[in-house]
C-alpha cells in the first residue's frame, strides 16, 4: 500500500550522517530499540541536548530508545522514504493495526447498524481492539472524535504536513489517559521550532486508471527559540484522492457462480417481475398480471387470488422468485446487460427464482472514496521568565467525501410502495412484447385471465444514477501550553484546549421523494412530476413515464425524474466537542542505588459534550425521500459528559540496569461513577545487548454517546441467509428442508441506556537484542483480556446463539414466527487476544553506503469471545471471516532491503497478510450443494513497492516510486452481504484495490 521504503516499527538502523540532506531539519533514524532518534530541530545540536524526553505513555522525562513500553517511534524520514501522504496511509500500513471496516475502501459500501455514520471517516485499531479502543492525540493531548459517529476520531483531521514524529505505544495506558487508551495510543507529534521554508509536492497515480492521489503542502517557520526566544510557524496541505468505482477493476466481479459467488438481488436494470396478489388497501385491489386472479387452483379445484399453475416447467416449484424476459427461453440472457447474470437459485436456496436474472451490486460501488481535504496548523511560543515557554497553537481541517453506491432499487409492495407498469397509450408496444413472451414461456399458467393488470416488479433504477452522500466535516482545535522548570530537577507542564468535529451529510444523485406516506397514501408534500397524477417516484413510474425493461428513457421520463428528485436534502448532521485542562509536575525525589526516584503527578478535567441531528426531510410531515437512511429517531439533543482526573507515576531504579515503575489513575465520570486503573512496568537491562521489559496493567472503556442514546431503528432484513434457529439448529436455510425456510423479520438497531463500560487487563512481555551497533531484534508477548464488551453482535451471532438471547427473537404470538430480531448495543460478555510482535533490523556498510534489511510483523496467537458470562468461550476467531468487526488475520508483515549512500536511497519492501477462511453462501454453507472451484481459503495477499530518492542536491529531494510492483490483484474472496447488498469478490480490509501505481514526491526546503 505504500511506495516504498522500510518497515515502519521498532529497531530501526541508522543512515551515515553523510545522507542527510542539508537542509533537512527532520528527526533522523537511529540504531536503537525503538528507532528513534532525539526529535530535536537542528541535528547538530543533539550532543548539546538530554536524551530524556516526554514519551507516549509516561508523564516521566526519559530516553526513548530505553523504553521499558513496546513505543514506536516513527520520524519524518521514515515518512518520507515511504512515500506515505496522509495518517490514512501510516495507520492501514502498521503491522500492528487490525483489519477492521477503518478505511475508505472498507466503509465505501452500502452499511448498516454502527456503520453508518462513517462517511468519510478513517480511524486507527490498534491490537484489533477496534476503532473506539484506540486513543489518537495531538502533541499529547485529546482531539475530537469524528461529527457523526461520536466515538472514533478520523485521523484525517492531523495536520501531516506539521509532523516531526509519530509515537505508536503498542500497550494499555489507562493509567496515564483514561479511558479509549485499550489497544494502544497514537500521538502526532508536530515541529516546534521550525526555520525557513518547505514545500512540497505528491502524486500516486495508477497504471489501469483512476483512483489517484494527490498532495501538496507547505510549512514555514521564523525564529530561533533558544537564541530569539520566541518561534513562529505554520503548515498548510491539501489532498485529494480521486475515486474508483467497481467497474473499474476487473477482479471486482461477483458473477463467479462456479467459485461461489453469485449475487442475491433481482432487482436489475432491466426489471424482474413478480407476483403481487390482490390487496384492497394496498394499491392494487384487482391484482397484477402475476399475481391476482380467480382461475380455479390445478390440484383442489378451489378459487386462490395468485397464479398457482404459474410452475417452472418440469417442476413443481412456482415461479414466484421473479421471471425476467432476458433468461425466458429466446430472451438476449441475464448477461446481455452490464453486471448482469442468472440468478443462482442454489447458491441462494431459492428455487422459485429460476428465471431470475440479477446484478453485480460490487461493481457500482465505490472502492475507493473521492475526499478532498485541507488542513492546516499553526504553532506560537515565546521563552519568558528564564525558560518558561508559553505557547498557542491553532490546528483544522476541512474534509469534503462523496460516499456513492449501487443505484436504488424499486420492488414493488402492497405496504408503503405500490409501483406497478401499467398497460396504456404509452407502455402498450413494452407491455404487449413482456406478455407474449410470458404467455410462450408459461402457456397453462392462466395469465391470460389478467391482461390488463399492471405488471409488479422489482427494478434497478439505472435512470437515477448511483446513490450518493456528500459529507462535509469541519474540526478546529486551539490549546494553550505552559511549561518549564520549578527547581533543580523538577518542571511542571499545564495547558488548556478546545475540540471540536462538526460533520454534515447531504444527499447526492440516486434519491427521490417517494410519493407515498408512512400509511401508504398518497404523500402530499411530494412534488408531482409533469404527465404523472400520483406524487413522487410511485407517480412517475404508475404513469409509465420511465421504462424499467429499458435501458433506454425518453426525455420526458428524464424530465420526470428530475422533477421529483432530493438532490441537495440534509441527511443528518453532528458535532463532538472537548474542553479539557491538565496540569502536572515531576522531577526527582531522592536517590537511591540505581539511581534517582522519580515521579510525576497531575490532574486532567475535561467535557465532552456530543449532538446529532436529524433531518428537516425526515420529520413527521415532509414528504418521504425513497431509500434514504434517516437517523431522527438517533438525534441528539447536546449530551455532556464531565470527567474527572487525578494520577501519579513513580520510576524506582531499584538497581543499575533494573527500573521499576508503576502507576495509578483515578477518573470519576459522569453517569459511571468513579473507576482506578493501576500500571506496573519493568525493565531489566543485565548487559548493553540485551533489555528485558514487562508491564501489567488494567484499563477500562465507556460507551460512546451513541451507544447509550440512540433510538430505536426498525428496518426490514432483506438477506436470504438466515433461518429460524428454534425451528432449524443452526440457523442456515435449507430449501429441501421446510423447517429451514429463509426468514427476513424487521431488525432493531439502536442504543441502550444501560450500557455499563467495559474493564480490561493487559500483559506484555518482551526482549530487545542488540548486539551491535547495525543489528537488533525485538520480540513482544501481550495479552489483552476485555469484559463486559460492548458490542453489536452480528446476526449470525445472534442467531447461533440464540439460547443465550432468547428475548432478542421477538414472536407473533398467533403463529410463533419470528418478527422481529433486537440487534441494539449489549454488554456481552468477554474477549480474549492475544498476539506476539516481531521487529528485527540489520545494516553492513559496503560500496560507499549502507545495505540494510528488516522486518516488522505481527502473528495473533489468540482471539476467541464468549457472549454471556456464563458462557463457555467460542471456537477461535483467528483466520474466519467476518462482515462486521475485525478480520483476525493470523500473520501480517512489512519486510524492506534497502541501499543508502550520500545522494541516493534505494528500497524495495514487501507486505504481507495471511489469507483466512472464507465466507460461504447459504447453499454451500447448509452443504446442499458444491461448486468445483470454491476455495475454503482465501489465499494470502503478497505485494512489493519499489522506490528510489536523490539528495545530491542541497535543499531537495526528489522520490520516485512504484507501488504494488508486479500490479497484483487482491485475492479472491466472498464478502458478498446478502442482506445489505454490499460486498464483493475481495476483501477492503485487507487489500488495496488500485493495481499498480506510479508516485513522485518533490520537496525544496529554503
Amino acid at each position: 500500500m505504500l511506495v516504498s521504503g522500510t518497515a515502519l516499527a521498532g529497531l530501526a538502523v541508522a543512515a551515515p550522517a553523510a545522507a542527510q540532506t542539508q537542509a533537512d531539519q527532520d528527526t533522523q533514524e537511529a540504531a536503537t530499540p525503538t528507532g528513534a532518534a532525539v526529535p530535536v530541530s537542528d541535528p547538530e545540536e543533539v550532543q548539546a541536548k538530554s536524551n530524556e524526553i516526554l514519551v507516549t505513555g509516561s508523564r516521566i522525562k526519559q530516553d526513548p530508545n530505553n523504553s521499558a513500553l513496546p513505543l514506536q517511534v516513527i520520524t519524518t524520514q521514515e515518512l518520507s522514504r515511504n512515500g506515505i501522504s496522509s495518517p490514512e496511509q501510516l495507520v492501514m500500513f502498521l503491522s500492528t493495526n487490525g483489519s477492521g471496516a477503518d478505511n475508505l475502501a472498507s466503509n465505501a459500501d452500502v452499511t448498516s447498524g454502527a456503520q453508518r455514520g462513517t462517511n468519510g471517516l478513517s480511524a486507527a485499531n490498534l491490537r484489533g481492539q477496534g476503532s473506539a479502543a484506540t486513543l489518537v492525540l495531538l502533541n499529547g493531548r485529546r482531539v475530537a472524535a469524528h461529527g457523526l459517529t461520536g466515538s472514533a476520531v478520523d485521523v484525517n483531521q492531523i495536520p501531516f504536513a506539521a509532523i516531526e514524529r509519530v509515537e505508536v505505544l503498542k500497550d494499555g495506558a489507562s493509567a496515564i489517559y483514561g479511558t479509549d487508551a485499550v489497544g494502544g495510543v497514537i500521538n502526532f507529534i508536530t515541529k516546534k521550532d521550525y526555520q525557513g521554508l518547505g514545500l512540497q509536492g505528491f502524486t500516486d497515480v495508477t497504471e489501469a486508471g483512476g483512483g489517484n492521489i494527490y498532495r501538496l503542502s507547505g510549512i514555514a517557520g521564523y525564529g530561533d527559540l533558544d537564541k530569539d526566544g520566541f518561534n513562529v510557524m505554520g503548515a498548510v496541505a491539501y489532498s485529494w484522492n480521486q475515486i474508483l468505482r467497481g467497474s473499474d477493476r476487473g477482479f471486482v466481479n461477483g458473477n463467479q457462480p462456479n467459485r461461489g459467488l453469485s449475487i442475491d438481488t433481482r432487482g436489475t436494470p432491466i426489471a424482474t417481475m413478480f407476483p403481487l396478489n390482490p390487496n384492497a388497501t394496498g394499491g392494487f385491489p384487482n391484482g397484477t398480471l402475476l399475481g391476482g386472479t380467480t382461475a380455479a387452483n390445478a390440484t383442489t379445484g378451489a378459487p386462490s387470488n395468485r397464479l398457482e399453475n404459474l410452475l417452472i416447467p418440469g417442476s413443481t416449484v412456482r415461479a414466484d422468485g421473479g421471471i425476467n424476459t432476458l433468461d425466458l427461453p429466446g430472451g438476449a440472457g441475464c448477461d446481455s446487460i452490464d453486471g448482469g447474470m442468472a440468478y443462482d437459485e442454489q447458491l441462494w436456496n431459492a428455487p422459485g427464482a429460476a428465471y431470475a436474472c440479477s446484478w453485480d451490486t460490487g461493481r457500482a460501488a465505490v472502492i475507493q472514496q473521492p475526499i478532498e481535504t485541507l488542513t492546516y496548523y499553526g504553532r506560537g511560543v515565546v521563552r519568558i521568565a528564564g525558560q518558561h515557554e508559553l505557547s498557542l497553537e491553532i490546528t483544522g481541517s476541512d474534509a469534503n467525501s462523496a460516499k456513492s453506491f449501487s443505484n436504488a432499487q424499486v420492488s414493488g409492495n402492497t405496504t408503503n410502495l405500490p409501483v406497478a407498469y401499467p398497460l396504456n397509450a404509452l407502455t402498450a408496444p413494452t407491455y404487449n412484447a413482456i406478455y407474449n413472451s410470458l404467455i410462450a414461456a408459461f402457456p397453462n399458467a392462466g395469465i391470460q385471465a389478467n391482461y390488463g393488470k399492471p405488471i409488479a416488479y422489482r427494478w434497478r433504477c439505472d435512470a437515477c444514477g448511483p446513490r450518493e452522500y456528500q459529507t462535509e466535516t469541519k474540526t478546529f482545535r486551539a490549546a494553550l501550553g505552559l511549561e518549564g522548570p520549578l527547581w533543580e530537577g523538577w518542571d511542571y507542564r499545564a495547558g488548556a484546549s478546545y475540540a471540536r468535529s462538526e460533520s454534515s451529510s447531504v444527499l447526492g444523485s440516486g434519491y427521490y421523494y417517494r410519493g407515498t406516506n408512512a400509511a401508504n397514501a398518497p404523500d402530499p408534500g411530494a412534488p408531482t412530476a409533469p404527465g404523472a397524477t400520483q406524487p413522487g417516484l410511485l407517480g412517475v413510474l404508475n404513469a409509465g413515464l420511465i421504462n424499467p425493461f429499458s435501458l433506454q428513457q425518453t426525455p420526458e421520463g428524464l424530465a420526470a425524474l428530475d422533477a421529483v428528485s432530493a438532490y441537495g436534502a440534509t441527511l443528518y448532521g453532528g458535532r463532538y466537542e472537548v474542553k479539557q485542562f491538565d496540569a502536572s509536575v515531576s522531577g526527582p525525589l531522592f536517590h537511591i542505588w540505581g539511581g534517582d526516584v522519580q515521579i510525576a503527578a497531575g490532574i486532567d478535567y475535561r467535557r465532552e459534550t456530543y449532538e446529532f441531528n436529524g433531518s428537516d426531510a425526515a420529520a413527521a410531515t415532509a414528504p418521504v425521500i425513497f431509500l434514504a437512511a434517516f437517523d431522527n429517531v438517533n438525534a441528539l439533543t447536546p449530551k455532556n459528559r464531565n470527567v474527572k482526573a487525578a494520577y501519579a507515576e513513580v520510576l524506582v531504579p531499584l538497581l543499575p540496569g533494573l527500573e521499576v515503575t508503576g502507576a495509578v489513575r483515578i477518573d470519576d465520570y459522569t453517569g459511571f461513577g468513579s473507576t482506578t486503573n493501576p500500571k506496573v512496568a519493568i525493565k531489566f537491562h543485565p548487559i548493553d545487548q540485551i533489555m528485558f521489559r514487562g508491564s501489567y496493567n488494567t484499563g477500562f472503556r465507556v460507551p460512546s454517546f451513541n451507544q447509550i442514546f440512540n433510538g430505536i431503528t426498525e428496518s426490514p432484513y432483506a438477506g436470504s441467509d438466515l433461518a429460524d434457529p428454534v425451528r432449524c439448529p443452526g440457523g442456515v436455510p435449507n430449501a429441501t428442508d421446510p423447517a429451514c425456510a429463509f426468514i427476513r423479520p424487521n431488525i432493531w438497531t439502536g442504543g441502550n441506556g444501560q450500557l455499563g463500560p467495559e474493564t480490561t487487563k493487559q500483559f506484555n512481555a518482551g526482549v530487545v537484542i542488540q548486539p551491535a551497533h547495525n543489528f537488533s531484534f525485538s520480540a513482544d508477548w501481550w495479552s489483552i483480556s476485555v469484559d463486559n464488551t460492548i458490542q453489536l453482535l452480528t446476526l449470525r451471532q445472534l442467531i447461533e446463539n440464540a439460547a443465550l438471547f432468547p428475548d432478542n427473537f421477538i414472536r407473533d404470538p398467533a403463529t410463533d414466527e419470528i418478527t422481529t430480531i433486537d440487534n441494539r448495543w449489549v454488554n456481552a460478555g468477554s474477549r480474549r487476544t492475544q498476539g506476539l510482535e516481531f521487529s528485527a533490523r540489520g545494516g553492513i556498510e559496503g560500496l560507499g553506503g549502507l545495505f540494510s534489511a528488516g522486518l516488522d510483523g505481527t502473528l495473533l496467537l489468540k482471539k476467541r469471545e464468549k457472549l454471556t458470562p456464563s458462557a463457555p468461550y467460542g471456537p477461535s476467531l483467528i483466520g474466519v471471516f467476518s462482515f462486521a468487526g475485525d478480520l483476525g488475520v493470523k500473520w501480517k508483515h512489512n519486510a524492506f532491503l534497502s541501499y543508502t549512500n550520500n545522494d541516493i536511497s534505494l528500497s524495495l519492501s514487501q507486505i504481507f497478510r495471511k489469507g483466512y477462511k472464507n465466507f460461504a453462501l447459504p447453499g454451500i454453507a447448509a452443504g446442499t450443494i458444491t461448486r468445483p472451484d470454491y476455495n475454503e481459503y482465501v489465499k494470502d495477499y503478497v505485494i512489493y513497492n519499489a522506490s528510489v530518492a536523490y539528495t545530491g542536491i542541497p535543499g531537495y529531494k526528489l522520490t520516485a516510486g512504484i507501488r504494488n510492483l508486479f500490479d497484483t490483484d487482491p485475492p479472491f474472496a466472498i464478502t458478498y452481504d446478502g442482506n445489505t447488498g454490499a460486498g464483493s469478490s475481495w476483501e477492503p480490509r485487507v487489500a488495496d484495490p488500485r493495481g499498480r501505481s506510479f508516485t513522485i514526491a518533490a520537496e525544496v526546503k529554503f
